[in-house]
C-alpha cells in the first residue's frame, strides 16, 4: 500500500534552482493474504519545498499482529502529513523526531486498548524508515528492521542498523519498533548529497532475498524507469522464496538548489521575532488592519492577505520573551498543533503560500466573540443553548484527545462563538502532545500552564494531565454558563495536597437556579469531581448525560444538606456545638 503526495508521477521536475528527484516504488503482498507494508512520498510545493524538503517513508507491520497494517499506514501517513505541519523554524531533526514521537504515543495508546496490552506481538506495532532530503542534505530516521541504502556504483551501502536481536540462527526478535513502548528511541543521521545520488528503502521481505548486486544492476538497467526497477527487484525476491510482504522505494537526486537558495534555507531555521505591528502596515504580504488583543505574551492582529484580500488573524510572539527558549518552543509548538488538527470546532490555520521572514502564526478570522463576552451578553442562557455550546466544545476537545493531545487551557476566553452560533476552540499555547514534552523538558512537564479557575485539581499537586483534566475544565464552563459562578469558587488553586483535595466541596448549582434539573447538576458534578478517576472518561459521555437523565443520578435520594446548602449546614453545625457546650457548662455548674 502506498501514499503519494501531491501526485502519482514517477519523475518530479521543478525549476533548475530547486530540489528535484526521480522516484520509483513498488509493493506486493507476496504470499500473504494482506499487505502489511505501507510506503509514501511527499513532494512539497514552494515555499515548503525550500523550507521542509522532500520526505519519503516506509513502514513494515509485524506479521504476528492482525492490526499492524493499520499501524504501518498510520505511521507513514501521519509522518508525511504532520512533518509539513511543523514550524519552518524547527530543524529537520527536531520536526521529524517530534512527529515520530507523537505517532509512537498514539500507536502505543491503541495497543494498550487492544489485545496487544497483554501481548505486544499482537499490537499496533511496525518498523519504519524515513528519508527527508532538504537542500543538499539527506536526513535519515529509523526504528526497526526496514533499511535505507545508498547506491555506490554497482554496490549498496547500508545506512541504517537493524534493531533486531538474534537468539539463535533461526530465531530473532525486534528490539525496537513503533508502538511497543510509550517512549521511542529513533536513530538519526545526516549525510551530504550530490546530484545523481541514489537511495533505496526496503523491507526485509526484499533485502533478505534480493542481494545488493542484483538491486544495483536493476536500478542501472532501468535508470529511466525507477518504478520498473522497483518492480523487477520485488518480483526477483518473490521468485527467490520470500514469504513476507515486499516493498521497495528508489529515489535519485536530479537537481539541488543553488547555493543562494541553500543559504536562504539555513536562514529559515533562525527566523527573528516580528516588530510591533501597526494599522496600515504591510508585513510579509499582509496588511495590518488593527490589533485585536495584546498582552505580555503575544499580540494578535486583524489583517488582510494582499494577494487574495482574505481576512486573517496574525498572532505574533512578544519581543520581550524572545530570549526565553521555553516560550519560543511553545509558540512554535502551537503552530504545529494548529496544523495537525482539522476539525470544524477547532481554529483553522491558513496555508502557507509565501516565504516568511519572521515567526508568527496566521489563522482564519472568526467573526464573533469569545465565550466570555457571549456570557456577558447572555447572562441567563436557556438550558438547550448551553447544551449546544458545550456539545460543540466537547467535539473540538475530542479532536485533541484522538491525537493524544491535551488542550490544558480550556476557558471562556479561549473559545469563540461566531455570528451563526458555531463554536471553535482557539489558542493552543498550553497544549500538550503525548511523547514530546516529557522528552524535551524533564521536570517541567507538570508546570501549570492553564488558567487557575478552570484548571483541574491534579495540576496543582504536580500531577500530569489527561483527557479527564480537560473534561474538568469543560464542566466548569458548563457550570458557569448555567449559574454565573464557579463550582468550587477559588478554592481549587489553594489546594496543594491530594489529601486536601478530598475536602473540596461542590456548590450545588440548584442553589443558584432551582430550574436546573437535579440530574443535570449531578452530571456537571461528576465532570468536575476532584478525583480524575471519578470524572467522565470521554467528553461525549458528559454531553450525553446533559441530554439524557442518567439512571444512576435519578436513583439518588435527595441530596444531603451539606451539598444543597453548605452555609446552612455549617451554621447548623455551629449551633449544635454551641448547645452542647452550654449543656456541658450547665451540668458542671449543677455538679
Amino acid at each position: 500500500m502506498s501514499l503519494i503526495l501531491p501526485g502519482p508521477e514517477a519523475h518530479f521536475m521543478s525549476a533548475p534552482s530547486q530540489l528535484t528527484i526521480s522516484i520509483g516504488q513498488y509493493s506486493d503482498k507476496g504470499r500473504k493474504e494482506i499487505n502489511q507494508d505501507f510506503h509514501g512520498v511527499y513532494i512539497a510545493k514552494e515555499p515548503q519545498l525550500s523550507a521542509k524538503g522532500i520526505a519519503l517513508a516506509l513502514a513494515d507491520g509485524i506479521s504476528s499482529s492482525d492490526v499492524s497494517q493499520i499501524a504501518s499506514q498510520t505511521a507513514v501517513a501521519s509522518f508525511l502529513q504532520d512533518y509539513y505541519c511543523t514550524s519552518e523554524a524547527w530543524s529537520v531533526k527536531k520536526s521529524a523526531e517530534r512527529v515520530l514521537s507523537a505517532v509512537n504515543s498514539w500507536l502505543f495508546s491503541q495497543t494498550q486498548q487492544s489485545q496487544g496490552r497483554f501481548d505486544k506481538d499482537r499490537g499496533y506495532v511496525c518498523t519504519m524508515s524515513a528519508l527527508v532530503i532538504k537542500s543538499s542534505t539527506a536526513h535519515l530516521f529509523h526504528v526497526g528492521d526496514t533499511r535505507i541504502y545508498q547506491l555506490h556504483g554497482n554496490s549498496l551501502e547500508q545506512l541504517t542498523c537493524d534493531h533486531r536481536v538474534h537468539v539463535s540462527p533461526g530465531q530473532s526478535y525486534l528490539s525496537r519498533a513503533l508502538g511497543i513502548d510509550n517512549q521511542i528511541e529513533i536513530d538519526y543521521r545526516s549525510i551530504p548529497v550530490e546530484t545523481g545520488d541514489v537511495f533505496v528503502l526496503a523491507t526485509d521481505g526484499v533485502y533478505e532475498f534480493a542481494d545488493k548486486r542484483f538491486i544495483a544492476e536493476a536500478i542501472g538497467h532501468h535508470a529511466d524507469d525507477l518504478d520498473a526497477a522497483a518492480r523487477m527487484v520485488v518480483e526477483h525476491a518473490l521468485s527467490q522464496g520470500s514469504k513476507d510482504n515486499l516493498t521497495l522505494q528508489i529515489v535519485r537526486i536530479e537537481a539541488l538548489p543553488a547555493p543562494a537558495a541553500d543559504e536562504m534555507m539555513q536562514h529559515l531555521t533562525k527566523l527573528p521575532f516580528p516588530p510591533l505591528l501597526e494599522p496600515r502596515m504591510e508585513f510579509d504580504g499582509y496588511r495590518i488592519l488593527r490589533e485585536l488583543h495584546g498582552s505580555s505574551r503575544s499580540h494578535i492582529y486583524l489583517a488582510a492577505d494582499i494577494e487574495t484580500n482574505e481576512t486573517v488573524v496574525i498572532k505574533a510572539p512578544s519581543v520581550d520573551l524572545q530570549n526565553d527558549p521555553d516560550y519560543v518552543e511553545r509558540f512554535l509548538m502551537e503552530e504545529w498543533i494548529a496544523r495537525r488538527i482539522n476539525h470544524a470546532h477547532v481554529l483553522k490555520p491558513c496555508a502557507l503560500t509565501r516565504k516568511r521572514h519572521y515567526i508568527y502564526l496566521v489563522t482564519e478570522f472568526i467573526d464573533g466573540a469569545t465565550l466570555s463576552q457571549w456570557m456577558l451578553d447572555h447572562p441567563r442562557p436557556d438550558l438547550e443553548t448551553v447544551r449546544g455550546i458545550i456539545g460543540q466544545i466537547a467535539k473540538g476537545l475530542r479532536a485533541f484527545h484522538r491525537l493524544e493531545m491535551l488542550h490544558q487551557d480550556l476557558r471562556p476566553n479561549n473559545i469563540m462563538v461566531d455570528r451563526s452560533g458555531i463554536v471553535k476552540i482557539i489558542d493552543f499555547g498550553s497544549a500538550h502532545v503525548a511523547g514530546i514534552r516529557e522528552n524535551d523538558t524533564p521536570g517541567k512537564e507538570h508546570a501549570l500552564l492553564g488558567t487557575a479557575q478552570y484548571t483541574a485539581p491534579e495540576y496543582f499537586v504536580g500531577d500530569g494531565g489527561c483527557p479527564r483534566s480537560d473534561i474538568f475544565s469543560l464542566g466548569v464552563i458548563a457550570y458557569q454558563m448555567l449559574t454565573g459562578r464557579l463550582p468550587y469558587g477559588t478554592q481549587v488553586a489553594k489546594i496543594k495536597t491530594r489529601a486536601a483535595q478530598k475536602n473540596l466541596i461542590y456548590s450545588c448549582a440548584r442553589i443558584v437556579d432551582r430550574s436546573i434539573p437535579a440530574w443535570i447538576d449531578q452530571a456537571i458534578q461528576k465532570a468536575v469531581h476532584p478525583n480524575p478517576e471519578k470524572r467522565y472518561a470521554d467528553a461525549l459521555e458528559f454531553i450525553f448525560d446533559l441530554h439524557h437523565p442518567n439512571k444512576a443520578f435519578l436513583q439518588k435520594t435527595r441530596l444531603p444538606l451539606i451539598e444543597r446548602d453548605p452555609v446552612v449546614f455549617w451554621k447548623g453545625m455551629s449551633l449544635s456545638l454551641l448547645l452542647v457546650i452550654l449543656l456541658i457548662g450547665i451540668r458542671s455548674a449543677l455538679a
